[in-house]
C-alpha cells in the first residue's frame, strides 16, 4: 500500500523554520511564523496563564474524560466571549458549542458538519467560498473533508486595498445551500479587515442570499479590541437563523501548544438548533471522540475570575499595541531609509500579517543575501519585527527594491 504513495509538498512555513534555524547570520530576521514574539523574539506564557495553571494542577482530582462537548463552563464563557453575554441569541438559547482541538480542529469540525447537512439535504457536493487570498491551511482542510472550495475577490494585490465591490457582487450570487467562510478580524494572511459599515452590507447580503455564514474567529482582542473584533460576528448573529462560528485561543491566550478552540452553532430556535447539535456531536465522536482538557481549564479559570480575566485584558492589550506599534514603526523606518514607495498600507491594517507587495525574486534576494525570511507572497508576521532589527530589516527592503 505505502509503495503506491507520491510526496505531498512540504508547508512552506515549516520549511522556513528549518532554513530560519540553520542560518548563522548574526542578524537573521525570521517573519514567516504566525505567533505572537516580544521584542527579544519570545513567545511569553502570559501571567495570567501561569496563574490559572497553577490553580489547575493544585486542584484537578481526575484525568477522567470530561465528554465529547468538553467543560460545559468554559463552552459557556467562550460564547459570552465571542458573542457578548447579553447577545439575543444566547439569550433566547439558539447557540450551541463544543471544545475543540485548536481552532483547526473547530474548522474541521465545523467542515464534517457541513458535509453531513448537505448529503442529508440535497444530494450534490457542498460548496464554500473563501476570500482570495485565504489561511493556506483553510482550502486543505474543506476539501479533506469533500467539499469542493470556491473563492470570492478580497485583497486588492496593486492597491493595497478591499475588493469590496466584487466581493459583494460575488456574495450576491451565493446560493441558500452555500456556505461563506467569513473572517471575523485580522485577516490572515492579508491584515485587511472589514469596516462595521463593511460589515453591515455583509449582513445584509447573507440575509437576502440565505447562505450559511462561517465565520473564523482566530485573533479575537488582536485587532481593536475584545468587543470591537467580534462586531462581525455579533452582528451576522442577530440577524440569520443558521451561523457557524470557529474560535481559538491559541494567539489571544498564548496558548499555542495546548491546542484548544471552540465550534459553535446558531439555530432558528432551541428546538432546531438542538437537533444539529446532535449532528455535531456525532461528527465530533467520529473525529477525536473527546477534547482535550488542560487548556479549556485554564480559559475558564481566567474568564471566570474578574481579577484574572483583568489582567488578560492587559496583558492582551500589550500584545496588540506592540503589534500594531510594529507596524507604524516599520512604515517610519522605510521613509527614514529613503524608499519612495507607499507602505502606508501596512500601518493601517489589523492582526498579526500583512503582504509586503514586493515580488517572489525580491522575497528570495532578501533570504539569500540578508538572511531575512518570509513566504513567497510577501506574506510577513508583524510580531517577528522589534526595535533591535527594524533598521536592519528596513535597510535590507531598501536594497531589494
Amino acid at each position: 500500500m505505502f509503495d503506491t504513495l507520491t510526496a505531498m509538498p512540504a508547508d512552506p512555513i515549516l520549511g522556513l523554520m528549518t532554513k530560519y534555524k540553520q542560518d548563522t547570520h548574526a542578524n537573521k530576521i525570521d517573519l514567516g511564523v504566525g505567533v505572537y514574539k516580544d521584542e527579544v523574539g519570545h513567545t511569553p506564557i502570559l501571567n495570567c496563564v501561569k496563574t490559572a495553571e497553577q490553580y489547575r494542577i493544585d486542584s484537578e482530582e481526575t484525568k477522567v474524560y470530561i465528554g465529547p462537548t468538553g467543560s460545559a463552563q468554559f463552552n459557556s464563557l467562550l460564547g459570552e466571549l465571542a458573542f457578548g453575554s447579553d447577545h439575543p441569541a444566547l439569550l433566547a438559547d439558539r447557540i450551541r458549542t463544543v471544545s475543540t482541538p485548536g481552532g483547526t480542529g473547530a474548522l474541521r469540525v465545523a467542515a464534517e458538519f457541513i458535509k453531513r447537512a448537505s448529503t442529508m439535504t440535497k444530494s450534490q457536493t457542498a460548496v464554500i467560498w473563501v476570500s482570495d487570498p485565504t489561511w493556506a491551511n483553510h482550502t486543505g482542510l474543506f476539501e479533506a473533508a469533500g467539499i469542493e472550495v470556491k473563492t470570492y475577490p478580497y485583497y486588492d494585490y496593486d492597491n493595497k486595498s478591499l475588493k469590496f465591490d466584487e466581493m459583494k457582487a460575488a456574495l450576491s450570487q451565493v446560493g441558500p445551500d452555500d456556505v461563506v467562510l467569513l473572517h471575523a478580524c485580522c485577516h490572515n494572511p492579508s491584515g485587511m479587515d472589514l469596516s462595521e459599515a463593511q460589515w453591515d452590507q455583509i449582513v445584509e447580503i447573507t440575509q437576502q442570499q440565505g447562505f450559511t455564514p462561517l465565520i473564523d474567529m482566530a485573533y479575537q482582542g488582536f485587532g481593536v479590541g475584545v468587543d470591537e473584533d467580534a462586531y462581525g460576528v455579533r452582528k451576522m448573529a442577530a440577524a440569520v437563523d443558521n451561523m457557524i462560528l470557529c474560535s481559538s485561543c491559541s494567539k489571544n491566550f498564548g496558548l499555542y501548544r495546548e491546542r484548544i478552540g471552540a465550534c459553535s452553532i446558531l439555530g432558528r430556535d432551541a428546538a432546531s438548533v438542538n437537533v444539529a447539535f446532535s449532528v455535531l456531536l456525532y461528527v465530533v465522536r467520529c473525529i477525536y471522540s473527546m477534547p482535550p482538557a488542560h487548556g479549556a481549564a485554564i480559559v475558564e479559570t481566567i474568564l471566570g475570575s474578574h481579577e484574572l480575566k483583568q489582567q488578560w485584558l492587559d496583558e492582551l492589550k500589550i500584545m496588540r499595541d506592540r503589534i500594531n506599534g510594529n507596524r507604524i514603526m516599520l512604515v517610519d523606518k522605510l521613509i527614514e531609509k529613503g524608499v519612495k514607495r507607499d507602505f502606508g498600507f501596512i500601518a493601517q491594517q489589523k492582526g498579526m500579517f500583512s503582504f509586503l507587495g514586493i515580488n517572489p525574486q525580491q522575497v528570495e534576494r532578501l533570504q539569500q543575501e540578508h538572511s531575512i525570511y518570509m513566504v513567497d507572497s510577501s506574506r510577513i508576521s508583524i510580531a517577528g519585527i522589534g526595535q533591535g532589527n527594524v533598521n536592519y530589516l528596513a535597510e535590507s527592503i531598501a536594497k531589494v527594491l
